[in-house]
């Protein structure tokens, strides 16, 4: 294997896993071959066995690999995963309890550091209307979070504000239009239903599997945008596989389909990189991202964002560009100074160390 490991760029593990990935995505490494020993690899690369176990650790977790007994390693993940025109059968899925977790709140007294902070740097600026798309320094600090945590490289004016997710998925309808078909997972979190009722759209309900949408339900649907939460899907708790993921996309590639991406909570996986993003997948540009920081810092803020594709960003501004921002400005500069001086990542680090303590 012909991989190269820039010693000097850290993390190692990461470079070895994204190199391995390319390979079982593109068919360089076929389903059911295996994989390297971790010690020949290790020792082919000048790299430590701890470092190849940890990257193949994480192709296991994501479903590209998995460690079978006197064998190692060997490739799971095929393309042509999914879509299958003889599947009958719906698999079943176990609801997941919901569970009171004792891991930190987002901390009172640095929320209320940085708000004085901001009231004092800004002053009168703050009485200012905020403009229609959001603070251009909150989109600025978004965009440099998600490059450095989600794998997502976009342009400033990609990135829309809004008060939280329902605003923001009513914004979405009014921009694709009523003549799509909205697919949602069923079942899903109550109020993505009631929002597409309530805007008189036509959508159809998508069973889940063990893995995220079901293979035969996705090939024979007659929606053109669905609507997914790939990570931990409410009340479910299912997550998509690697090889689900990558399903998804290619369901998109044919031509006027759109994946709505809802990546609810994903900041909080235990896996020790974060989880890949359809946004990030695909190649195609019909992926519409949306996350909140009602989890990560509290739901009564009411701040979500939207990723639009680079070329809905014309027409979301011919339709909807009039809309006034409903994020109160005070509130988008308390969050910038939050991501921009660390304080929000530091947080989702210490919330993500407590769960991994808690699912030991």
């Amino acid at each position: 294997m012909k991989y190269v490991i820039d010693k000097e760029k850290r993390p190692v593990y990461l470079q070895l896993y994204n190199q391995i990935r390319e390979d079982i995505v593109n068919d360089v490494l076929r389903f059911d071959s295996k994989l390297p020993s971790i010690r020949a690899l290790a020792e082919e690369l000048g790299i430590s066995t701890v470092t190849v176990e940890h990257a193949y650790a994480l192709l296991s977790d994501e479903g590209y690999v998995e460690s079978r007994e006197r064998s190692g390693y060997v490739v799971s993940f095929r393309k042509t995963d999914g879509f299958a025109s003889t599947a009958k059968t719906t698999h079943k899925y176990h609801p997941a309890t919901e569970t009171k977790h004792a891991y930190p709140d987002f901390p009172l007294s640095v929320l209320s550091k940085t708000m004085r902070k901001v009231l004092t740097e800004h002053g009168d600026l703050l009485l200012e209307k905020s403009p229609n798309y959001g603070c251009t320094e909150l989109r600025e600090a978004i965009k440099q979070y998600l490059a450095r945590n989600r794998g997502i490289s976009v342009d400033t004016e990609q990135i829309i504000i809004g008060s939280g997710s329902e605003y923001l998925y009513e914004h979405i309808i009014m921009m694709l239009g009523r003549s799509h078909t909205y697919g949602i997972e069923s079942p899903s979190y109550k109020k993505i239903e009631e929002i597409y009722h309530a805007s008189e759209v036509g959508y159809e309900l998508l069973p889940l599997s063990h893995d995220g949408i079901d293979s035969a339900a996705l090939s024979n649907t007659t929606a053109s945008v669905i609507h997914t939460t790939p990570y931990r899907s409410f009340p479910t708790g299912v997550s998509a596989t690697a090889s689900k993921l990558h399903e998804y996309v290619r369901w998109a590639n044919q031509k006027n389909r759109y994946i709505i991406e809802d990546d609810f909570e994903s900041e909080f996986s235990v896996s020790t990189k974060p989880t890949d993003t359809l946004f990030a997948l695909s190649k195609n540009d019909n992926v519409i991202y949306l996350n909140t920081f009602s989890k990560t810092i509290s739901p009564s803020l009411r701040i979500g964002y939207m990723v639009l594709p680079k070329h809905l960003v014309k027409p979301y501004e011919e339709k909807l560009g009039f809309y006034s921002c409903t994020v109160p400005t005070f509130m988008q500069y308390v969050l910038t100074e939050l991501i921009d001086n660390g304080d929000f990542e530091r947080h989702i680090n210490r919330v993500r160390r407590c769960l991994r303590k808690y699912n030991k």
